[in-house]
């Protein structure tokens, strides 16, 4: 997996807090801390939490009671985080989630939305998992599905793809929308530490004010956007705009609805 990939830096954050939290990660975020909180965890972690969108949510459902402990590998996200939550009482530590700085046995629970498609060496980063654990905890994950049961980032894949017929961007497909093969998750898992693994398909809405907030959010707020300027030095905004375009197409003027799948697993030692 190219460095690019996992690379979150510069105006990318910022962008993603506006524009793709909304449309893609806060229905999740409801949907996993409501999973989790009837877990009542004491000692909660969460990996690659981005610019918070679930360390927010997890901190309303739970509430003081529960340490939240919240990483991300990239600094700049966590800037983003710290200063959009408000007077959330998590503790954000920057950090790699193949090797957390954390004793073995020190969270009840351990939660990852749409994050462990970044990880270069998946199996590694489970295996910390499995060490940070209590031995009845769980690890509460969330990955996409495959990129054709997404509209809203499929059209926009399909734009590029129009845009640039010689060289596709594929940073979608390889990454965010390449890891959804529940066989081979589970496997990686269990060969990881874990004896337990239950997974479940949840399509939930996905929405936005007007389609070039979407065609911003991710052709500018994702690694995506390197892939773009890679190809067209000066092309990002057109290439946005194209994005927009298509979303238009299909969604018309208005507010932009559509719904999206991803499947969230849970795993136990």
């Amino acid at each position: 997996m190219p460095n690019s990939d996992a690379a979150f830096e510069g105006s990318i954050p910022v962008i993603y807090e506006r524009y793709l939290s909304p449309l893609l990660f806060e229905p999740y975020a409801v949907d996993i801390a409501q999973r989790i909180a009837p877990l009542a965890p004491r000692r909660l972690l969460e990996t690659a939490a981005g610019t918070g969108v679930v360390t927010r949510e997890l901190e309303r459902v739970l509430g003081e009671d529960t340490v939240i402990t919240a990483t991300d590998l990239n600094q700049a996200m966590i800037d983003v985080a710290t200063t959009t939550r408000g007077s959330g009482h998590a503790t954000w530590t920057q950090c790699d989630a193949m090797a957390l700085p954390f004793d073995g046995d020190s969270f009840d629970l351990v939660a990852c939305q749409f994050g462990v498609m970044f990880f270069p060496e998946r199996t590694r980063a489970y295996q910390e998992v499995a060490r940070v654990l209590a031995s009845d905890g769980a690890f509460i994950f969330t990955v996409w599905d495959r990129l054709a049961v997404n509209e809203v980032t499929r059209i926009i894949a399909d734009a590029l793809t129009a845009r640039y017929p010689e060289d596709p961007p594929s940073f979608f497909e390889r990454v965010p929308f390449g890891y959804f093969d529940v066989d081979l998750i589970r496997s990686q898992l269990i060969e990881s530490g874990f004896s337990e693994v239950a997974a479940e398909t949840v399509i939930l809405p996905s929405r936005a004010d007007a389609a070039l907030d979407a065609a911003i959010g991710v052709c500018q707020g994702t690694p995506v956007r390197a892939e773009i300027e890679s190809r067209e030095a000066d092309g990002l905004q057109a290439a946005t705009d194209d994005a927009a375009r298509a979303l238009v197409a299909r969604f018309g003027t208005d507010r932009l609805e559509s719904t999206m799948q991803a499947i969230t697993l849970t795993a136990r030692l």
